[in-house]
């Protein structure tokens, strides 16, 4: 799941941006709205999590350019304007959740993936192939019965693959997905993932890699 985190206060941005990472999260930061425009144009992104009062380009601004996408995200409003009147006009702006400051973390994060799930033509909570069975929300994945002790990026990594399937996923698609903008276009990071992911899986090996086309979970 990609996310783009739209914060201009510094401490507090980077705290959410390295909490959503630990949750498995690919999590990209803009300070204002303007580079969060920008991101948008480049990116393709699951949940925005989106700050009101912004410089550059004013958060509700940047929520209706939002709603006016084909493919757009989902936006969840995390601001300190927390008075109903203030979560009515979020709403009202195009907004898909507001959350006042402070807040809880583990709320935040049950929101952007309850949002994620609410994205049309998103997919079941439970993801299954080849004898696996995932679920984002628990953080549980079992292949056979046997229980998966994987990584944060293994995880992630699985659940691309299966929320892809039957199609291949690209080393590129990969990274983009899974790690974030400050990712090494050249790290041999997703082949050192997918083979521990491999390992961990068992056998009849079930992720298949062709030269050129990426990796992808068979049920063959």
């Amino acid at each position: 799941m990609r996310v783009l985190v739209v914060e201009d206060a510094r401490a507090l941005a980077d705290v959410v941006a390295e909490g959503l990472r630990d949750q498995g999260l690919a999590v990209d930061l803009a300070r204002d709205g303007l580079e969060a425009a920008a991101k948008l144009d480049i990116t393709g992104y699951d949940v925005v999590v989106l700050d009101r009062d912004l410089p550059g380009l004013h958060g509700d601004t940047l929520c209706q350019m939002i709603t006016e996408r084909d493919d757009r995200p989902m936006v969840l409003m995390l601001t300190a304007a927390g008075a109903p009147a203030d979560r009515v006009r979020g709403l009202t702006l195009g907004a898909d959740d507001y959350l006042a400051k402070p807040f809880h973390f583990p709320e935040l994060v049950l929101r952007v993936r309850a949002l994620a799930r609410r994205r049309p033509a998103a997919h079941p909570r439970t993801l299954r192939a080849a004898g696996i069975e995932l679920d984002p929300v628990r953080r549980t994945a079992v292949r056979d019965g046997r229980r998966l002790d994987l990584s944060v990026k293994e995880f992630a990594v699985l659940e691309a693959l299966l929320l892809a399937g039957p199609a291949f996923l690209s080393t590129e698609t990969l990274l983009d997905k899974v790690w974030d903008e400050h990712t090494d276009p050249f790290t041999k990071t997703v082949t050192v993932t997918v083979g521990r992911l491999r390992r961990k899986l068992g056998t009849p090996p079930v992720i298949i890699t062709i030269p050129g086309a990426g990796y992808r979970i068979t049920d063959a």
